[in-house]
């Protein structure tokens, strides 16, 4: 967990990234269920060395807010002592309640284990680009049609056995579909994608390669494996907030951290509550959500309201959701705005919005919170917000009167006071 990370890489726990309120140290999850005392310890942690806010990231991952130069390291051997199973390699992503889902067709937290230990020790993954990645989806409710990568296999029904249909660059629906390989395959066939990638284009992105030299190599790099299959239609959206059963007749339920964040003192709340509940531990899950798992079905009830209690989202429909909002200023150097100060007046405005869809509001022209097109933007630029509407240029407005703005477009465009 704390090998050091290529020029270029997310911040991991060895290599935090500097930022308006400190460093930023990010804890990417292997898949694995953290104990509940795990999370404590990395919540007591944060407390200690950094400033306590903890964020779940759009992806899953965990980010620490506020260390030090000093801190950092004693933060890291802390976390490190906890057990938590971390990917600061090649990051290789399964379904968030993998290997416990009723619903998976096959175990896909075992073969991203099996993947990552083959990566690691592949002569070529030191020549690719240090953010590729790859995902497992094993079935199951908690797919991850959303996430984008390199390389994604997901499960299909095939004659003679189950298979992995396989796709590059994108996400579910616009990843470029290869066929389908047997499920005995789908590391061997990874693995050769991957060091195709590294040969025709060192530390690219899969996308780029194909731009740049065409799908042909990597179709011929897998061409013994491959069969003709069909791609797998693309899934409704994934719901992490919510009950869902595990096969072993236990349940999880999924928890929205508001704007993708906490602090630890809150955090702690929860896992105390979880632990009254009964649960095994938690995991987290794209969506910026956490998965309490192992829970009686009788005790679900308690623990959402507890979690309510403290703040958590619990309600699919909660408007806090429609609100995705980057750190902004002054925790991020890069923000001319505050915009995760900014969000909860946003979304109490956009409960009039008609017509759903995600408002991205953003503290600098990066955009970094939510790279995919939002019906409504918010950029911003030199102290002010310019809000952009299914991608037109809609108004420039001064931070304090964004939400009352955003109110007057609800309106405009059919919505209610």
């Amino acid at each position: 967990m704390n090998a050091p990370l290529r020029r270029g890489a997310c911040p991991g726990l060895s290599a935090p990234m500097a930022t308006g309120d400190g460093l930023l140290a990010r804890l990417t999850p292997a898949g694995s269920t953290i104990t509940l005392d795990a999370f404590g310890g990395l919540c007591a942690a944060a407390r200690i060395h950094g400033n306590g806010i903890i964020e779940v990231t759009s992806r899953g991952s965990i980010q620490i807010r506020g260390l030090g130069a000093e801190s950092a390291p004693l933060f890291a051997a802390d976390v490190g002592s906890l057990g938590i199973e971390g990917n600061e390699g090649i990051a290789v992503v399964s379904n968030p309640l993998s290997g416990l889902d009723a619903g998976e067709t096959f175990d896909a937290h075992a073969l991203a284990a099996e993947l990552r230990k083959a990566l690691a020790a592949a002569p070529f993954a030191a020549r690719l680009a240090a953010k590729v990645s790859a995902v497992v989806d094993g079935g199951g409710a908690l797919h991850i049609d959303a996430l984008a990568a390199d390389v994604r296999i997901r499960s299909v029904d095939g004659a003679g056995g189950p298979y992995v249909h396989v796709a590059v660059a994108g996400d579910a629906a616009t990843a470029i579909a290869l066929g389908a390989v047997p499920l005995e395959c789908a590391s061997e066939c990874v693995l050769q994608l991957f060091d195709c990638l590294a040969a025709k284009a060192p530390r690219s992105r899969m996308r780029d390669a194909i731009q740049g030299e065409g799908l042909g190599a990597f179709k011929s790099a897998v061409g013994s494996l491959i069969i003709d299959v069909p791609a797998p239609r693309v899934r409704p959206a994934a719901e992490p907030i919510g009950g869902h059963p595990l096969r072993s007749g236990r349940a999880a339920v999924g928890i929205g951290l508001p704007f993708g964040h906490s602090d630890s003192e809150t955090l702690t709340r929860l896992i105390d509550a979880a632990r009254q509940a009964d649960a095994s531990g938690l995991r987290t899950s794209p969506g910026r959500a956490l998965l309490l798992v192992g829970l009686s079905p009788d005790a679900t009830p308690a623990i959402v309201a507890e979690a309510g209690a403290l703040g958590f989202i619990v309600d699919p429909a909660d408007p806090r959701r429609r609100v995705v909002a980057c750190a902004g200023a002054p925790i991020c150097a890069s923000g001319e705005i505050p915009a995760r100060a900014m969000a909860p007046a946003i979304a109490h405005a956009a409960r009039a919005w008609p017509d759903g869809g995600i408002i991205h509001v953003s503290g600098c022209a990066k955009g970094c919170a939510h790279p995919a097109p939002a019906p409504v933007a918010v950029f911003g630029r030199d102290g002010r917000c310019d809000v952009f509407v299914d991608g037109a240029l809609s108004c420039s407005v001064m931070a304090d009167v964004l939400p009352e703005r955003i109110a007057q477009l609800a309106w405009a465009r059919g919505g209610s006071r």
